[in-house]
């Protein structure tokens, strides 16, 4: 069987969690990202909201709750900083979507796969909050192409530290 595909058992196998879970991880990240810049100053190496939603619908493997985690935590993620209501929203939604579809059809039980795809994804979703200020919105917004990759590895690496701890809670059946 190749690395890429999963056997039937792993296609049928969905993660889950206490509902407690599901409230308290997303809540968490949120205040703490809207919390931390108050006390580190300034800093674009991490977002938590971003990788809450990566994990929990590649865990989930299911495409609409990926959807409407990412564009939960992402409405609320612009509520509590300075950027413009919806941005966020709009590339959690599609991170959220991408991942759970992703989730679906390949294996990622493999922690390899998981950071690339948090990687790509990061990458994707400062792709389209980027197109949003400068195209849609016309704004002159200013970024940097290093910026954005070192938001990707810090996404990647907060992943790497957050995701074997997330799947500890998962209820075993």
């Amino acid at each position: 069987m190749s690395l890429l595909g999963a056997d039937f058992r792993r296609d049928l196998e969905i993660r889950r969690y206490p509902i407690l879970i599901y409230v308290f991880v997303p809540l968490t990240a949120l205040v703490l990202q809207a919390w931390l810049p108050r006390i580190l100053g300034n800093f674009d190496w991490f977002d938590l909201p971003f990788v809450i939603t990566v994990y929990f619908a590649l865990g989930r493997r299911s495409p609409i709750q990926g959807t409407l985690m990412g564009a939960v935590l992402g409405i609320f993620e612009d509520a509590l900083s300075h950027h413009a209501i919806g941005v966020n929203g709009i590339a959690k939604t599609v991170v959220g979507f991408l991942a759970a579809s992703v989730g679906v059809r390949i294996d990622v039980e493999n922690h390899i796969i998981r950071l690339v795809l948090n990687f790509l994804l990061s990458l994707l979703s400062s792709a389209i909050c980027i197109f949003i200020y400068r195209v849609l919105l016309g704004l002159d917004f200013a970024w940097q192409w290093q910026t954005e990759l070192f938001l990707a590895i810090g996404n990647s690496v907060i992943a790497a530290v957050l995701f074997p701890l997330l799947n500890r809670l998962q209820v075993r059946e």
